[in-house]
This record gives structure tokens, C-alpha cells and sequence, in this order.
């Protein structure tokens, strides 16, 4: 990855939770979107609304729904079949799960849910998510 493609994720992250005050999945849909200029339809983005730690009971990680749900947008615009699309969402599950050592929000948000935390506490974790599923879909064929 080209540093400005860090430099460009740092700043999409940034813009998507502090000026939309977007959620981890939402941010997500939107780098990819942005990155690999796939269109992702309004209507996926507000199926997404409750899509972070399951509305922040730290159930499956946002950014792992967030990251599933473009796999499947990407894949079907590669002409994957099911089949081939599941398998590429579960080497990306194993992908995340070997690089942040768990998919439960609960496990990955730094301390866990406090009602004091500050807003967007996963942004620097957001960010590594979306440059490792960035990376992943560069290497999709």
C-alpha cells in the first residue's frame, strides 16, 4: 500500500466519524467505496445503522459487518457465484481474526463499553481494519 493511501484512509476514517458521526460499519462501506470506487447504495448504508457491536452490546465487530457486507457487493461485481463469495467473506473472517485476534466488539473496543467513553474510540482500530480489508480486496482476482 502506497503511503498516500494511508494518508487517505486516515483522513476518510476521520471525516466519516467526526463530521457524519458514522459508525464503524458505515465508515467502513464508505473507505471501500471510496478506495475501489465500487458504488454502495444509500439504502445498504442505513441497513447499517444499528451495525456497530450490535447497536453497542459488543456483539460481532461493525467492522467486520461493515466489511462482509462490501465483500459481497465486490464479489457479485467480480461475477462470483455464492459459493465463491462465501468463501472469500471467510478467509476474510479468518484474515481479521488472525490480525486482531477476535470478530466481538466487546473484545476489540479498547476497555470495552463504558457509558463515560469518549465518541469514536475505535478510530485508530478503525483505521487498521480498513487498510488489512483494503489490502485483502487488492489481492481478490
Amino acid at each position: 500500500m502506497t503511503m498516500g493511501t494511508q494518508e487517505r484512509i486516515l483522513e476518510m476514517v476521520h471525516h466519516c466519524y467526526w463530521d457524519n458521526n458514522a459508525n464503524c460499519a458505515q465508515t467502513t462501506l464508505h473507505c471501500l467505496e471510496q478506495l475501489t470506487g465500487l458504488p454502495v447504495h444509500p439504502s445498504l448504508y442505513q441497513a447499517t445503522v444499528g451495525c456497530h457491536g450490535a447497536a453497542g452490546h459488543g456483539g460481532q465487530c461493525g467492522l467486520m459487518e461493515g466489511a462482509t457486507l462490501f465483500l459481497g457487493l465486490y464479489c457479485a461485481a467480480m461475477g462470483k457465484s455464492a459459493e465463491e463469495t462465501e468463501e472469500i467473506c471467510g478467509r476474510y473472517a479468518l484474515v481479521f481474526n488472525r490480525n486482531f485476534s477476535s470478530m466481538a466488539c466487546s473484545d476489540l473496543r479498547p476497555g470495552g463499553f463504558r457509558a463515560d467513553d469518549p465518541p469514536h474510540l475505535c478510530e485508530r482500530f478503525t483505521v487498521r481494519a480498513v487498510t488489512c480489508l483494503h489490502d485483502f480486496v487488492s489481492c481478490l482476482k
